[in-house]
């Protein structure tokens, strides 16, 4: 009896042992999620936001950072006295000045929406594009920042729940301007045009005055019809490009020739971490350079193979995003 008694008792101890074990692993699995925990409340992004905050650490980080630079092209810095440029489309304006003025005289909108401009704190979370956005469930948290940034034709309708519905500012360029506007945005969006080279300010004339369309100079056919309003259109500043592949890449040329080509992604980060007083990021980062096969983003099957073309330098700027988060100017909402 006594027998039975100590193999009962050591039994219990053994599945009580084991149900601890299993409830730590649970633990441990749930708070290395891919999300941070404090950003599951508005009241914890709200909490988490001091004005100034990312300037300070960026500007401790990033050669010669500064906020004395306009976030939107205006027609005036061209139509009274040319702006001076070291660079050409994408890091610079020179050489493109006549068409830059040709494209803002019917969309000379460069301001930042009141409901904004008048924060204290800028809370941001730039939404990218990659595969780790599906099944997220992050869209709920999304929707509670001030700022939503999304990046080129990435679609929100169908996908609300792991990437949320609200769209503050998309970046965009002609080519990858493929979406429905009315159904992939709010209707105070602002589209705003990353100018990657001539065609695409020509493009946006064309679009705005109803002209000929230029179908040449483009790697894919953009949009014939695209219909927005002319005062919800922005065209970015070069600067934050030239930031992006000088400054975040500390890549230095004194040719004044820049190679690296950065994505819209890390040109997004570059524009919030001197927009905005607090900078998340979710879904970005890609597949091991080895897996050709895997989804890079949320909404479609395309693989690191799409790439191979682009241009751009996927390792590095990974390195690039990691540093930025090590010194805690950004922080991530995904693993990354």
């Amino acid at each position: 009896m006594k027998n039975s008694a100590r193999k009962y008792v050591s039994v219990k101890m053994i599945l009580e042992l084991c149900a601890s074990v299993v409830i730590f692993i649970g633990i441990t699995l749930y708070t290395s999620t891919d999300y941070y925990t404090y950003s599951t409340s508005y009241e914890h992004i709200r909490a988490a936001c001091t004005p100034g905050n990312v300037a300070t650490k960026a500007a401790a980080v990033i050669p010669n950072y500064s906020r004395n630079h306009s976030f939107f092209l205006q027609l005036s810095d061209y139509f009274w006295t040319q702006t001076s440029s070291l660079y050409a489309l994408p890091y610079g304006t020179k050489g493109s000045e006549e068409l830059i003025m040709q494209a803002l005289a019917r969309t000379n909108h460069y301001h930042i929406p009141q409901e904004i401009d008048r924060l204290q704190c800028r809370r941001c979370v730039v939404v990218g594009n990659g595969y780790r956005m599906k099944n997220s469930s992050l869209g709920e948290i999304i929707d509670k920042y001030d700022v939503v940034i999304r990046l080129n034709n990435a679609p929100v309708h169908n996908y609300e729940k792991d990437v949320g519905s609200k769209t503050t500012l998309r970046l965009f360029y002609p080519e990858s301007a493929h979406f429905n506007l009315q159904l992939e945005n709010n209707p105070e969006t602002l589209m705003v045009l990353v100018p990657f080279k001539g065609p695409d300010l020509q493009w946006l004339k064309a679009i705005l005055n109803d002209e000929k369309r230029i179908k040449t100079g483009f790697w894919r056919r953009p949009p014939l019809i695209w219909k927005v309003k002319p005062e919800n259109i922005r065209v970015l500043n070069p600067y934050f490009m030239n930031v992006a592949a000088t400054k975040l890449f500390t890549h230095s040329d004194k040719t004044k020739k820049i190679s690296l080509k950065p994505t819209t992604g890390l040109m997004s980060i570059s524009f919030a971490i001197h927009f905005c007083d607090l900078v998340h990021i979710a879904g970005f980062g890609y597949p091991a350079p080895s897996n050709k096969t895997h989804p890079i983003h949320y909404y479609d099957k395309s693989t690191l193979k799409h790439m191979a073309a682009s241009g751009h330098k996927v390792p590095i700027e990974a390195v690039v995003i990691k540093n930025l988060l090590q010194h805690n100017i950004i922080q991530s909402l995904t693993y990354f």
